[in-house]
């Protein structure tokens, strides 16, 4: 007889891409992982899970807070959403990604990570580890690449 047990899919974890606006171009915030935790030497952009009770904002605000010691001027919702198979507790997370415009400079970086930098957006594409990020760098050069969503801000941009 066949098993009823199903994998859960939720929403679980959100990818959050820091960016600032210099003179040559929009630049994007990657970190390093530290050694001592998950995937160390990988990069990749804000990211984290969603804490019960919290939205998928929120948690993006959070997760900034956390692990850059910024806050957002503007964030913006990329309308994407990847998924993720966690094999170790048997669900497919679903990870909506936001983008936040922040003053830029040096991040106060939280635990999980020893090293960032500032990359221009096909650089950063090149440095993170997660196909998933070099997706979400395509979807900031589309949508956000002049400062705003254009004629999409009023869709895209959290209040």
């Amino acid at each position: 007889m066949p098993s009823e047990r199903t994998t859960p899919i939720r929403v679980a974890m959100v990818d959050v891409y820091v960016l600032r606006q210099r003179p040559a171009g929009l630049e994007a915030l990657v970190l390093r992982r530290a050694q001592t935790g998950r995937s160390p030497g990988s990069w990749e952009c804000v990211h984290g899970h969603i804490d019960d009770g919290e939205t998928p904002v929120q948690a993006a605000l959070r997760e900034l807070a956390e692990e850059t010691g910024m806050t957002a001027m503007q964030l913006y919702n990329l309308s994407q959403v990847e998924m993720f198979y966690s094999h170790r507790l048997d669900y497919v997370a679903l990870i909506p990604s936001f983008a936040v415009f922040v003053e830029g400079g040096e991040p106060v970086l939280g635990g999980e990570h020893d090293g960032w930098e500032w990359l221009g957006l096909p650089q950063a594409r090149e440095r993170v580890s997660w196909p998933r990020l070099e997706r979400g760098l395509d979807h900031v050069a589309t949508l956000l690449s002049a400062d705003d969503a254009g004629a999409l801000e009023d869709v895209l941009r959290i209040e």
